[in-house]
Parts: C-alpha cells; structure tokens; sequence
C-alpha cells in the first residue's frame, strides 16, 4: 500500500484549503482500514486530525470540529481533508495514514502554512 498526499500550501488566516490523498496498491484500500490525517507542527508531536473509523463513522480532533472536514471517493480510492476556518495554529506538515489490521502505512507529509 502507498499513500500519496496532495494539496499542502500557503493560505491566509480564514482561508481554506483541500488536501487529497490517494491510495495505491490494494483495490478500496480506503473503505478496508482506519484511514485519516494527522499532523505535526513545528516542534510538537503529531497528532490526530480527523479519520474514518473501522465502521465508517467519522472522529475529528476537538480543535478542527466544525472546520475540516474529511470524505473519500472510494472509486478514486482518494481520501480527502477540506479545511476551512484556518489560523496560524493549523500550520503543520499534514500526513494522511491507513491502520489496516493494526499495520500503519503512512503517505509523505504535505506542508500547510497558514499566515497571519
């Protein structure tokens, strides 16, 4: 399995900005496994953005609810993160990752910055 994130890029403040994500290498990869995005700032751990869970139900991370929002197209086996509202918090490299029976596959980082 490869992931491979698009999008990343300079936005103002309470601008918005999409990331994709597509999957490689196993049909409907998107729909068979916890996938999400996670971030990580500059100097800061990396943390959870938003994901699909096993069930196909969706969890946000307390400070994007009712900004981002994530989806997939399970046809382009694309997963995405539609971010709006930004600030200066939300400036990270965003990675987009697939737990497929607690096996972690992780995409290369696509930087957001967010100016203010």
């Amino acid at each position: 399995v490869q992931l491979q994130a698009f999008g990343g890029g300079l936005v103002q403040a309470g601008g918005s900005l999409g990331l994709s994500c597509a999957a490689s290498g196993s049909r409907n990869i998107v729909v068979r496994g916890v996938v999400g995005w996670y971030r990580q700032a500059p100097g800061k751990q990396r943390e959870l953005v938003a994901k699909f869970t096993a069930d196909s139900s969706t969890h946000y991370a307390d400070f994007v609810k009712g900004r981002f929002t994530i989806s997939r197209d399970i046809r382009k086996n694309t997963v995405y993160l539609e971010m709006t509202g930004l600030n200066s918090e939300d400036t990270a490299v965003y990675y987009c990752y697939l737990n497929k029976v607690g096996v972690y596959y992780w995409g290369k980082g696509t930087l957001v910055t967010v100016s203010s």
